[in-house]
């Protein structure tokens, strides 16, 4: 592998492997509980991300969802909530570690409702099939692995809920590097190799994210990391 490449994904496994480390403490700590607001929590886990590693800057907006808001993708703003008892939770976070981004969500089930249990292994299984299906086409588009996790999401039971599954990650901050055009999500609209190099000739990695939701329980079920950094 290329020296720079090599270094440029150990940075990011390293930043993904702290994000993970933080939802872990995030759990341990009952900082997702009833009674809460999403907004106390968002500042409660922003407290510990900062005594846990120092991190002030996130990338993108931090997200904390229950319920009904566990419906909305990322670009919607929905009123804070308060966590209900055997509630539904995600989370989306984009710290910075040494100027190297992660982006990390994941979902969390309080009580031990059957079907919500179901959305949150659903969409880790779903998850690893997306991957799956990258490695096995070396020519694969955005469009064609939306459209794939699309159709997982009916066979196991959901609806897709967000206008995209993913998005590049990279050396903060990559938004400016990139730009925001659909070249640069798992969109249905990208017809580009996700393979191809950027417009620099750099190698471009990528995050995929699986957002299944259920519109008539109000509940939704929220994953992502590295997709092609093992």
């Amino acid at each position: 592998m290329n020296p720079l490449i090599e270094k440029r994904h150990l940075a990011l496994r390293e930043a993904e492997r702290k994000a993970e480390e933080l939802f872990k403490a995030i759990e341990e700590k009952g900082i997702l509980r009833s009674g809460a607001t999403e907004k106390q929590i968002n500042k409660e886990i922003y407290s510990l991300a900062f005594e846990m590693f120092g991190i002030k800057k996130y990338w993108h907006k931090r997200i904390v969802r229950a319920g009904k808001n566990t419906l909305h993708p990322y670009n919607e703003n929905p009123p804070d909530l308060t966590v209900a008892e055997d509630d539904i939770i995600f989370l989306d976070f984009g710290p910075i570690f040494e100027d190297w981004e992660a982006d990390f969500g994941r979902t969390f089930v309080l009580g031990d409702d059957l079907r919500k249990k179901k959305l949150k292994n659903d969409i880790a299984r779903a998850w690893d099939e997306g991957k799956a299906y990258f490695q096995s086409q070396p020519n694969i588009t955005g469009s064609e692995l939306y459209v794939f996790v699309c159709e997982l999401a009916l066979k196991y039971g959901w609806e897709f809920g967000g206008p995209h599954a993913g998005h590049l990650i990279g050396e903060f901050p990559h938004e400016q590097i990139q730009g925001d055009e659909v070249e640069n999500y798992i969109h249905p609209d990208n017809q580009i190799p996700m393979r191809d190099p950027d417009t620099n000739g750099h190698p471009r990695d990528w995050i995929l994210e699986i957002h299944f939701i259920d519109r008539e329980l109000e509940i939704g079920g929220f994953i992502e990391h590295l997709l092609t950094v093992e």
